[in-house]
């Protein structure tokens, strides 16, 4: 099996310097250490100029020249993106090809020629057919998306093949694991043997996985996982390839139209036709009133004298005022009245500080007090943790509750088989990990968890992969004190 190692590093522009500068000591600082050490290992990186152009800025020339020495020594192959991050499927056209230029331009006067990628991550992996048609034209050749962008569907795009796009012929596509990326990046396993299980099969075959995650997950989020990436990325089980040597090792699995989508949509999502609904939701009008805005601020800039200094101070304020978090912020799956707030104002001020008529400053004082007094209203009335209340409704009654019997009762068999079998792995926190889950269950303390044990289950592990409840006919001492009374008995079960 070839691993196709994939991290995204990024922080946004107003990033606290205390936050930012753990982030590099804590994740960048030793991920460059650790490859430095590992001569043999391979990783494709994104790095978004707005963070190259800050850590320059703040002194850490080191992380710069690190990651430059790492791909001149082949160890390191960077991709392109946007420059600030922003969401590009939402953009103009002229937009877009402005924030990847510039991605290029700037990364390219840091890294110096080294700086050749071939291949495009969009923030977020968030795609449209536009987004394709415009790689292509800029000439990359490579382009990667999340595996629910094949057909709306998981684990159905083939891990033998790359696909080319439709809509942009030559154009290539690989797709993310995103089961074996979330088991990874949640630290759902910290040992090698069981991390081969999850994996399957393929890890015995010409077949490839791609994982692609936040590098800043490793030491920042999760402190110590950093570690664990070494002793996995040094395994003999697997070779590691660039994105660009595919090519070299597999074929063409067809052309293929990819799905409006991002790396973190379900499937539901797409059933509903809410593709960005993180970003942009139809039924948010928060985020309507941001994207007007945005639009408004790229009108009235575009529509300056782009020889004047006045626009050449707008646009750079402009392009760094694109960033994707503002809407996600707003989104009310998350929530933060302070980037909300940060981001209004900026686009605000770009107006402000033009040479302009007054017409146009009223128009962005008023869009900045409309998001503002709406967004204040939701966070006053509580809308926002209604809206969460809601939106996990179903899980305000325990499972126990809400599922028949011997369903209930299969779920606990398989929490203890992966309980035991990290047990017999010496992930001795990952078996509590399973045992307290079981305790909820029949508690009905599931009640409280952010990402319920069950669905947390779902992803390192097929359910069901124990025989059927009904066929056993005996069970473990442990699994009978959580099961719930169940009235069928089949005869030949054990008094």
């Amino acid at each position: 099996m070839y691993w196709i190692n994939f991290l995204h590093i990024y922080q946004p522009r107003g990033q606290a310097k205390d936050i930012f500068d753990r982030v590099v000591n804590e994740s960048y600082r030793p991920l460059i250490k650790g490859l430095k050490e590992n001569k043999s290992l391979k990783l494709n990186l994104n790095i978004n100029a707005c963070l190259t152009e800050r850590l320059f800025k703040d002194g850490y020339q080191d992380v710069v020249s690190g990651l430059k020495f790492l791909a001149q020594r082949g160890q390191v192959e960077f991709t392109d993106s946007a420059a600030y991050h922003a969401f590009l499927p939402l953009l103009p056209e002229t937009e877009i090809k402005r924030q990847i230029n510039l991605n290029r331009e700037i990364n390219r006067k840091y890294f110096g020629k080294i700086y050749n990628p071939s291949v495009f991550f969009s923030p977020e992996m968030a795609y449209n057919k536009k987004i394709a048609r415009i790689v292509k034209n800029l000439g990359y050749q490579w382009l990667i998306l999340d595996e629910i962008a094949y057909n709306g569907k998981l684990n159905q795009a083939s891990w033998f093949c790359f696909y080319e796009i439709e809509e942009a012929p030559g154009l290539k596509v690989l797709f993310k694991n995103r089961r074996i990326s979330n088991l990874l990046s949640n630290a759902l396993t910290r040992n090698i043997g069981s991390f081969k299980k999850e994996i399957g099969p393929i890890v015995k075959e010409d077949a490839y996985l791609l994982t692609a995650m936040d590098g800043e997950t490793f030491g920042h989020h999760r402190p110590g996982l950093e570690k664990f990436l070494f002793q996995v990325l040094s395994a003999k089980a697997w070779k590691h390839l660039f994105i660009s040597e595919a090519l070299k090792h597999f074929q063409s699995g067809g052309k293929i139209s990819p799905l409006d989508s991002t790396w973190t949509i379900e499937e539901e999502d797409l059933k509903e036709k809410k593709p960005y609904k993180l970003w942009h939701s139809a039924d948010n009008p928060l985020q309507k009133l941001q994207w007007q805005f945005s639009y408004f601020v790229i009108k009235t800039v575009e529509s300056l004298n782009h020889k004047t200094v006045d626009y050449q101070r707008a646009r750079r304020k402009l392009d760094q005022s694109l960033e994707s978090c503002q809407y996600w912020w707003a989104s009310l799956y998350w929530w933060s009245l302070e980037m909300i707030e940060a981001s209004s104002y900026n686009l605000r001020q770009i107006i402000f500080n033009l040479k302009t008529s007054t017409s146009f400053k009223k128009k962005a004082e008023k869009f900045y007090r409309q998001v503002l007094d709406l967004a204040f209203k939701w966070q006053r009335t509580g809308l926002v943790r209604e809206f969460h209340k809601q939106e996990k409704k179903w899980q305000a009654v325990p499972f126990k509750e809400r599922t028949n019997p011997e369903w209930y009762n299969q779920m606990i068999l398989e929490f203890e088989a992966e309980m035991r079998r990290a047990a017999k792995d010496e992930e001795y926190e990952r078996a509590i990990k399973w045992r307290d889950a079981i305790i909820k269950l029949k508690s009905g303390a599931d009640v409280y968890d952010v990402l319920h044990v069950v669905n947390e289950l779902w992803t390192v592990r097929r359910i069901p992969s124990c025989k059927p409840f009904l066929k056993y006919k005996k069970f473990s001492r442990f699994a009978k004190e959580y099961f719930l009374p169940f009235n069928y008995k089949p005869k030949y079960w054990k008094k």
